[in-house]
């Protein structure tokens, strides 16, 4: 079986980029033709064609960025390969206009070569193309080739948008140079990538990782995103300090290298954030940009900050993959509006009522390995223990002379409060809307079986819940309806109605609704258990 969504790795290049053409304003090369290349098909020669690309793998960079604000064109080697100078030419020659063009090439011998001779036939040729080469890697200090990395994507961003505005080619290359000279990135991964094909071992946890999925720096054992993201900062924060001053306000890029989930990313945008303090003023991301592909890592580029660099970097773009960039600001707090505590144990009481609500209690706790067992056949196993968390909260306020047994609509308020808070899950909130409801209807004046059936309605409309459907209204209900008869009746009703869902093999609401009939015939529904249970026990204190 596959552990990952390919067909022939050979074609896998063609694939994305059919994708791009079919969804987006782009033109695609065309099958048989030796280019991998996306071009704006929207292309305006009057403004500068920025022009970027390299090995694939590391999508959205740089197909996914090509349109309005963004790129002309991209042009795309095999994975983690350089395309080829013909390759460059030919698409150098299909978006270059009177404006130029201006190619934005990564610190690889292979893009740097293959680009370069590219510009220079170009040249020859009568074309104005100008070359800005990106470096921004600070993970090998002593290199005096630094790789290019994330802070790649600031340089489309900011050339694109000079040359959206319409700047001469001198100025658009300016302008991508000071951001190429201005980003400093540096990566952690916990897990290195496998290209489309691949399988095998991956290495662990590395600082200071290429996008080619080259080994790191040196090996690290982050605890958690805190730690990670400190070892990064350790890393490269001096190097910023140096080149831009200590107190420098920053642009942050937080990429992801292709493996993290929404989740984890948030979570290392907010130890960012936090580490940073007041020098972040911007933040990029956080999202996947410059990947390796599904590497599990995550990729600092840190920049300094001035107002037109956020003007480039806020200007809305047409490409989807470009993912914003968002002011950074200390988070604004209010303060919750907590529903009122009832009264507790305001009202009356009634000897009776309370010891058969502690006969219930009781009765569910006792019954807690089988409500478990019933629950497990069909479930995750826990409605005898979250039933029970319920029942416990009730023995401890009866103990506790909390609860106005002897004033209805107070002690339905209370009940309601009490598995709301303990229970959790479902079956708490479902009883809470049953004794909340049935509290108005005791209020205003309705007797319990009609406030017990406004309950029953409120739940039927909040959950979808009937009879039939194998939930505790199967019990509840027909114990309602009996209800006038006295509390043997209702009682027997409802062990009734809960032995009946055994039967049921078919409903539209809850868990069983997505489980097959095999395995819901002859299996009581564990929460119509419970309530014939604790009906039962309450019944049977009466003598």
């Amino acid at each position: 079986m596959p552990t990952r969504f390919f067909d022939d790795p050979d074609q896998t290049v063609p694939q994305m980029l059919e994708a791009l053409a079919r969804t987006r304003p782009v033109r695609v090369s065309g099958a048989g033709s030796g280019v991998m290349a996306v071009v704006r098909a929207d292309l305006d020669p009057r403004q500068v064609a920025v022009v970027s690309g390299g090995g694939s793998g590391h999508e959205p960079a740089h197909a996914g960025l090509v349109g309005e604000g963004l790129l002309a064109a991209a042009v795309c080697g095999d994975f983690f390969a350089s395309p080829s100078v013909e390759a460059v030419l030919s698409v150098v020659r299909e978006v270059t206009g009177p404006a130029g063009c201006l190619l934005v090439v990564k610190n690889y011998t292979g893009d740097r070569l293959n680009f370069g001779l590219a510009a220079e036939r170009a040249r020859a040729e009568g074309l104005e193309v100008e070359v800005v080469v990106v470096a921004d890697d600070v993970a090998l200090p002593d290199n005096p080739q630094p790789r290019g990395l994330a802070g790649t994507v600031l340089v489309h961003k900011v050339a694109g948008h000079h040359a959206r505005r319409g700047a001469d080619l001198a100025t658009v290359a300016a302008a991508a140079r000071r951001t190429a000279g201005d980003c400093l990135t540096l990566s952690l991964a916990l897990s290195s990538a496998l290209l489309p094909g691949q399988s095998g071992e991956r290495r662990s946890a590395e600082l200071g990782l290429g996008i080619h999925n080259e080994t790191g720096a040196r090996d690290v054992d982050p605890s958690g995103a805190d730690d990670a993201v400190g070892l990064v900062l350790d890393a490269l924060l001096p190097v910023v300090d140096e080149r831009h001053g200590a107190d420098a306000p920053l642009v942050v890029l937080l990429n992801d290298t292709g493996g993290c989930t929404t989740q984890e990313l948030a979570v290392l945008a907010t130890d960012v954030l936090r580490a940073l303090g007041r020098r972040a003023r911007l933040l990029v991301g956080p999202a996947p940009l410059m990947t390796s592909v599904d590497m599990h890592g995550f990729s600092l580029t840190l920049l300094p900050y001035d107002d037109e660099l956020a003007a480039a970097l806020l200007e809305p773009v047409v490409p989807a993959d470009w993912p914003g960039a968002s002011p950074v600001a200390e988070p604004v707090t209010f303060a919750p509006q907590h529903s009122a505590e009832p009264d507790w144990g305001a009202g009356e009481r009634d000897e009776a009522v309370g010891t058969g609500l502690r006969a219930a209690a009781t009765a569910l706790l006792d019954a807690r390995e089988r409500l478990d067992e019933l629950d497990a056949a069909v479930g995750d196993g826990d409605a005898g223990a979250t039933i029970g968390r319920g029942a416990r909260a009730v023995a401890e306020a009866l103990d506790a002379d909390r609860l106005s047994t002897g004033s209805p609509a107070l002690l339905c308020r209370e009940l309601a409060a009490l598995v709301e808070q303990s229970m959790g899950g479902s079956s708490g909130v479902v009883l809470s809307i049953l004794l909340t409801a049935t509290a108005g209807g005791l209020e205003d004046g309705d007797d319990v079986t009609a406030a017990l059936r406004a309950g029953l309605e409120r739940v039927r409309v909040h959950g979808d819940a009937e009879v039939g459907g194998r939930t505790m209204v199967d019990a509840l209900s027909p114990a309602t309806d009996a209800l006038p008869e006295g509390l043997d009746a209702a009682a027997r009703a409802a062990r009734e109605g809960a032995d009946g869902t055994a039967e049921v093999t078919t409903t539209g609401v809850g868990r069983s609704s997505y489980l097959r009939a095999e395995v819901l015939r002859g299996v009581v529904d564990p929460g119509a258990e419970a309530v014939a249970t604790g009906l039962e026990a309450w019944a049977a204190s009466r003598g």
